[in-house]
């Protein structure tokens, strides 16, 4: 059976016919590219990622990084992956060519990036998490902090990492106890205990820089007090290399339902009283500056899902072409052959719903990848500030939807390969347990929810909720073929519902209604997201249909049939389904609000 990641058609099709990515080459940061330069490093990520990330993934799964109390071990191959990955210069891929960077726009990165996550996502965690922490140090440390350790992040010959979690505060920040007490020389001795950090400790490279959040002793209460700093695996010596071990400790390591072959890590910091650190920029700065990363890292988590499920869903479909039982109608005589399952209805219904989840998830984080590259190279301010606006609102969508519905497509591909899929002997029982990680990861779907309805709405004025309704509407008026305006015409009524809700809410936050509207914050976030992903695949469908109308290419036919079949899907059998979150927003319905733990 073919083990294909992500079909190039398809990322052909976001990227110059949805997104017209080739327009990022007029802009002077990245005039020295074109599509060809463009497809060259997406043909590179491809090759690398069938051929080394691929192969190992099962084995990575099944024979996951061991400690014996000094070391870290893990199976070769991920060694060999990694130094490839480095070596042909992925880690830098979006940084300046002054940095040792290609200077490729985010969009063609995170492109690059699918072919990985849908091959090997816990090898790919690695130097993805050392990209994301080296553009923190880079927009943020001092110069004499980005001298010590950028280059060598870059490089790959240091690794990053971002600790935030703490066993006793989770996601909740304002709580953390780990302390940073200010020396002499300019330096921090840190103390305090980490959980849950991706790549914390593994043989990969020669140090590993851990971006650490703590506080500084006499600073503000709350998440207000809290700063930044790098912390080494080793100190460095006067030439910048590493040199003795820093009083960083791993107390274990934690063993995941999946992400496997990436080390989950425990760590101490300041166990003997001499961890030093480095602040990154200025005191009490520390969680603006690790949203940066958190907020790039939560694009990645929703885009990651949806390659864990691309990935699911391209095996379940091969396998559905491959697979006879059964006969469907009308040849259900005993003597007619056996039909390939894909055949059969329910089948269809479940790669069609795949197809829509994925194809979905892609397209929108793809678009959020592509709003950073416009303000990037935005000149005008006001542009440029309604691009950072509609950005900032979208990153709840950005994480939670892909995030919800990667793993509802994996779940999918199980139930398509039946007994198969349940079973070790084939893949997909892996892409779910790795991707039911991303729901929990980088700020729950419960947060996400959160941050959209209690924060995020009303920033600004609300001038990202006008950003996006105008580029909403838009699209919907240059939906001129006839499938298209259908779609439009059924987006429209929920949005409409959706604008009610939204004033609803702006006077329940400030009543004693907030409690309520607050618990039910994922019934928001939920009718939200299906608005918003909707019309992304409004806008994939305008661009289908009209590529029809227009003529298409014979083997294409087919492609931008699919595109269509999947947009009518998504409207007309996912969207209807937030009927029931309406029905308890508007209601303001308290069930879930009322009731108190005694009652379980």
């Amino acid at each position: 059976m073919a083990d294909q990641l992500i079909p190039r058609r398809e990322m052909q099709f976001q990227l110059y016919e949805v997104l017209n990515t080739a327009s990022l080459c007029e802009k002077s940061r990245f005039e020295e590219h074109n599509v060809e330069t463009f497809n060259a490093v997406i043909d590179m990520a491809e090759k690398m990622a069938e051929e080394l990330f691929l192969p190992h993934n099962a084995v990575a799964d099944k024979n996951e990084p061991t400690f014996d109390g000094s070391k870290v071990s893990m199976i070769d191959e991920v060694k060999v992956a990694f130094d490839t990955y480095r070596e042909s210069g992925f880690i830098a891929g979006h940084f300046d060519f002054e940095d040792g960077g290609m200077q490729l726009p985010v969009t063609v990165m995170n492109a690059c990036a699918g072919f990985f996550l849908a091959a090997n996502p816990s090898s790919t965690a690695y130097p993805f998490l050392t990209a994301a922490a080296a553009n923190v140090i880079k927009h943020f440390a001092s110069s004499d902090i980005k001298n010590a350790f950028l280059p060598k992040m870059l490089t790959g010959d240091f690794t990053g990492t971002m600790a935030l979690t703490e066993p006793h505060a989770g996601s909740s920040l304002a709580d953390i106890r780990t302390s940073a007490k200010p020396q002499d020389d300019g330096t921090y001795r840190i103390k305090g205990s980490k959980i849950y950090i991706s790549g914390g400790e593994h043989e990969l490279s020669d140090n590993i820089v851990h971006l650490v959040l703590a506080k500084i002793p006499g600073g503000p209460a709350g998440v207000k007090g809290i700063s930044l700093f790098a912390v080494p695996k080793y100190r460095l010596d006067a030439d910048g290399n590493p040199d003795v071990r820093n009083d960083v400790t791993l107390a274990g390591l934690i063993h995941k339902m999946g992400y496997r072959g990436t080390t989950s890590t425990a760590l101490t910091f300041g166990e003997n009283g001499d961890c030093h650190g480095y602040l990154i920029g200025e005191p009490h700065q520390g969680l603006r500056y690790m949203f940066m990363m958190m907020n790039e890292a939560r694009i990645g988590v929703g885009y990651g899902a949806a390659m864990i499920g691309y990935r699911g869903y391209r095996y379940s479909l091969e396998y559905a072409k491959d697979r006879t039982q059964g006969r469907a109608a009308p040849n259900l005589a005993p003597e007619d052959d056996p039909s390939p399952i894909i055949n059969h209805g329910d089948v269809r219904r479940m790669l069609l719903a795949q197809k829509a989840y994925c194809e979905g998830g892609m397209s929108l984080c793809l678009y959020g990848s592509m709003l950073i590259d416009k303000m990037e190279t935005e000149t005008d301010s006001e542009k440029r500030t309604e691009l950072s606006q509609l950005l900032d609102l979208l990153t709840p969508v950005f994480k939670a939807w892909p995030s919800e519905f990667g793993p509802k497509a994996n779940d999918l591909a199980i139930q398509i390969l039946g007994g198969a899929g349940y079973t070790r002997e084939y893949p997909v029982e892996q892409c779910w347990r790795d991707n039911r990680l991303n729901p929990i990861h980088e700020g729950t779907n419960g947060i996400q929810a959160l941050d959209l309805l209690g924060r995020k709405l009303w920033q600004h004025d609300g001038k990202g909720l006008e950003a996006l309704l105008s580029r909403v509407t838009g699209d919907m008026k240059r939906a001129e073929t006839p499938r298209a305006q259908t779609l439009a015409a059924k987006l429209k009524p929920y949005l409409d519902k959706l604008g009610a809700l939204i004033q609803q809410a702006a006077t329940d936050l400030r009543s004693d209604k907030q409690p309520v509207l607050l618990t039910n914050a994922s019934c928001f976030l939920n009718i939200f997201s299906s608005c918003v992903v909707s019309w992304i695949w409004l806008r994939q469908a305008n661009v289908a249909e009209q590529a029809l109308a227009k003529g298409a290419d014979e083997q294409d036919v087919d492609f931008y049939e699919g595109k269509l079949a999947a947009a009518e899907y998504f409207l007309n059998w996912e969207l209807p389904l937030v009927s029931r979150d309406i029905e308890v927003l508007t209601s303001q319905d308290a069930t879930c609000n009322n009731v108190k733990a005694s009652y379980f």
